[in-house]
């Protein structure tokens, strides 16, 4: 099937790289109109330059998604360009490792909450009256399996993922409440193979020296499918989500972890 989102205008935050690239790339691949925003004002234009020379349409807008002027300005630019917003996926977020809670510094925490939670609230309030004046859409907030269950080491970002699937729940309610066709979900990968993992501590994430942390050896040992997603198979859970295909499904998550939420499986020999 192709065309799943077309004639729809989709803003994905965080666009430049991992799941939000892949996100992007696949709304733009089945017709839709798409903003990419990111801090990486280099990769960002580098994915839109791909994606229009193959037939498809894309923008990319630098954007801060912690500053309120820049979410003023983006809401405005998307309003005069195209008069519409059907799909706002809320990606752009970062991960803060640390070996206790009692290492983090205040500024780690509030840099990390500032991404993940205020973007996502100011994604929201700047977006939502966009949608409203079409009379419908989808909001799609990027939590985490670290936002359903504790990670050691990872606290202060499952505390953020965590305030974003209630966030999504609630503004889920509060759209239902007042009928205005727009539909609100979370989704939670689990072990996904992007570059975020290059991007943390090693020392926090339990490894024994200095060597890089490898998502797929560690998902062979933590997924009963035994093996890391890819950020395309994400991708395509945002996709079902902005599509009408979900039409009837809001303020819930979409679980894409492997199977590591369910529980363990005996590996067969």
């Amino acid at each position: 099937m192709t065309g799943q989102v077309e004639g729809k205008v989709a803003l994905v935050t965080g666009g430049a790289s991992g799941i939000g690239e892949a996100v992007v790339e696949l709304l733009a691949k089945e017709s839709a109109t798409v903003i990419a925003t990111d801090v990486d004002d280099l990769r960002g234009p580098e994915v839109v330059a791909r994606i229009t020379k193959a037939g498809g349409k894309a923008i990319f807008l630098e954007q801060d998604v912690t500053s309120e002027e820049r979410w003023v300005e983006i809401a405005a630019e998307i309003a005069k360009r195209y008069g519409r917003l059907d799909v706002l996926v809320a990606n752009a977020g970062i991960g803060i490792a640390v070996p206790s809670i009692v290492d983090m510094t205040l500024a780690d925490w509030r840099k990390q909450n500032a991404v993940n939670l205020d973007g996502v609230f100011l994604s929201v309030k700047h977006c939502l009256p966009l949608m409203r004046k079409i009379g419908g859409g989808s909001i799609i907030m990027m939590s985490s399996l670290a936002g359903l269950r504790g990670a050691p080491g990872l606290s202060a970002y499952s505390a953020t993922k965590g305030g974003v699937r209630l966030f999504a729940k609630s503004i889920a309610m509060e759209c239902a409440g007042a009928g205005d066709g727009i539909r609100v979900n979370s989704v939670h990968p689990g072990i996904i193979d992007t570059p975020i993992w290059g991007k943390i501590p090693t020392s926090a994430a339990g490894n024994q020296g200095n060597a890089p942390i490898d998502p797929e050896e560690r998902a062979k040992l933590a997924t009963p499918l035994a093996r890391a997603g890819q950020a395309a198979e994400i991708a395509s859970g945002v996709l079902y989500l902005a599509s009408d295909a979900s039409r009837y499904v809001t303020g819930t998550e979409l679980v894409i972890d492997g199977g590591m939420n369910a529980g363990s499986a005996p590996r067969r020999a």
